[in-house]
């Protein structure tokens, strides 16, 4: 699939800019989004949004694709509680965020 542009809501940005994030964590999520570039739509589906997992460190890019634009809903860490993650991707879900 032909993707056009990659759009990262306010909360994905916020969840990559936690204290003591530091540079090269950042510099590795920016590379995996821009991955989708070429990857988008082909990763598992979980709570409803596809799933690409950092091949460095324990998170997620939660992401939905819409009309060959790629949303990037949410960066969570893996480490957390499970009912914590599905609750922050049902409160981020892509129809509030349009």
């Amino acid at each position: 699939m032909r993707i056009d542009d990659i759009v990262i809501v306010q909360d994905a940005k916020d969840d990559s800019n936690e204290v003591g994030i530091g540079d090269y964590f950042f510099d590795n999520i920016i590379s995996e989004i821009e991955s989708l570039k070429l990857s988008a739509g082909i990763h598992f589906k979980s709570y409803g949004l596809y799933r690409l997992l950092s091949r460095r460190f324990p998170y997620a890019i939660y992401d939905d694709i819409l009309d060959k634009i790629v949303i990037i809903i949410a960066v969570l860490d893996l480490r957390r509680d499970p009912k914590f993650i599905k609750k922050q991707i049902s409160v981020r879900g892509l129809n509030s965020e349009l």
